[in-house]
């Protein structure tokens, strides 16, 4: 197999996995629920630990997989679209603002109507599930929805990146508001866990990748990067698909083991009121401020999809006792792609209502062409061996 056939080999894997990608993450949820070995295995994995600015941090693998995938965020950012958020700055400041303070007045009302919930115990692990989901930086992933809906890549850009940089200061803050929301034991865990998650660990393991591999983006030219994105991309789905199983195995055997399908069915239906209630306000806060229809796009999208990969690990290394804080991560992670998904569906037929037979053709043709120059490019390569 020479180079341009494991090349058009890798790009297909990369394409497939992407355009499956939800069906992969149920897949290692399943997994992870059923044969939860090897994910207890990746989480337990370490290589020690050192002390920076007071804080002892562990390095393990799964905090270099989660480095992996803020890298790679980075590597990804084409830094032409930078430039054009100078131009974007107040609907920015907007989007960031909102993707803190909606969830926040979602949660607080969730707190008072789980009031009524027969299980108290049960109620708080949903609260600081949430927490921590509502805490996260914006999810890189929101950039490829917006990219695939047609969306304003820049303003997408400059969420997913403000919003990781501001991190260390945004996320302890946040989870401070929601300890207060919380019980007295559960209130302590939450202050805990922010001083945990506080800036050495987000500063080490999300902002320092981004910024790394933003400095290589810069570095590297443009063509050489290039030939090497379909390879990282494969990478990113294959350690976003390990995470996701690992993490998960700590929480979802006992979940099915225990049968406890009331605190699944209230914890999937809160979860999904919350993502629909944040892809909702970034439509709101795009009617608000009357921007067009690609910036109403990345908005939906920015404020709806969070970093749960962040939070999960974040919850596995700092509440191991408590398995079912991870619930809600869970199915957030899996709802805010079902929702994503309606959301491109619904901005695919919206903007093909206004497209040209012609502009169609063109499409058309433009994929055909870019696939028979693959297979063309396959068969010379097989001619050569």
């Amino acid at each position: 197999m020479n180079i341009d056939t494991r090349k058009f080999t890798f790009l297909a894997l990369s394409q497939f996995i992407h355009h499956h990608l939800l069906w992969f993450l149920i897949s290692a949820y399943t997994l992870a629920a059923i044969f939860p070995t090897a994910g207890l295995w990746i989480r337990n994995l370490t290589f020690g630990e050192f002390s920076i600015f007071n804080a002892r941090l562990h390095v393990s693998l799964l905090l270099l997989l989660l480095a992996t995938l803020m890298f790679n965020a980075g590597l990804g950012v084409k830094t032409a679209h930078l430039t054009s958020l100078l131009h974007k700055t107040r609907v920015l400041f907007a989007g960031l603002t909102a993707n803190l303070m909606i969830p926040m007045a979602y949660i607080f009302l969730v707190t008072l109507v789980m009031r009524l919930w027969y299980e108290p115990i049960e109620a708080q692990h949903i609260l600081v599930g949430l927490a921590l989901v509502a805490a996260m930086p914006i999810a890189g992933a929101s950039t490829a929805w917006a990219q695939n809906s047609n969306g304003n890549l820049a303003l997408s850009l400059g969420l997913v990146l403000f919003s990781t940089v501001l991190s260390p200061v945004t996320t302890p803050m946040a989870l401070y508001v929601f300890g207060e929301m919380a019980s007295e034991e559960y209130e302590a865990i939450i202050h805990d866990l922010a001083a945990y998650g506080s800036g050495a660990f987000l500063g080490l393991w999300i902002v320092l990748p981004s910024v790394l591999g933003l400095s290589v983006r810069f570095a590297v030219p443009e063509a050489r990067l290039s030939a090497f994105m379909p390879f990282i991309k494969l990478i990113n789905s294959v350690v976003l698909l390990l995470l996701n199983y690992s993490n998960g195995s700590v929480s979802l055997p006992q979940a099915v083991t225990d049968r406890d399908f009331d605190f699944l069915a209230v914890t999937l239906a809160i979860t999904t009121g919350l993502c629909i209630t944040a892809f909702a306000s970034g439509y709101g806060l795009s009617r608000l401020f009357k921007v067009d229809e690609a910036e109403r796009v990345s908005l939906m999208y920015g404020l709806g999809m969070n970093n749960n990969g962040t939070g999960l690990v974040l919850a596995s290394l700092a509440l191991a006792s408590y398995p079912r804080v991870m619930v809600p991560i869970i199915f957030y992670n899996l709802v805010q792609h079902l929702v994503a998904g309606g959301v491109h569906e619904v901005t695919g037929r919206s903007s093909g209502d206004h497209r040209s037979g012609a502009e169609v053709n063109k499409m058309q043709k433009s994929k055909s062409g870019l696939f028979t120059q693959l297979i063309t490019t396959t068969e010379k390569g097989e001619a050569k061996k």
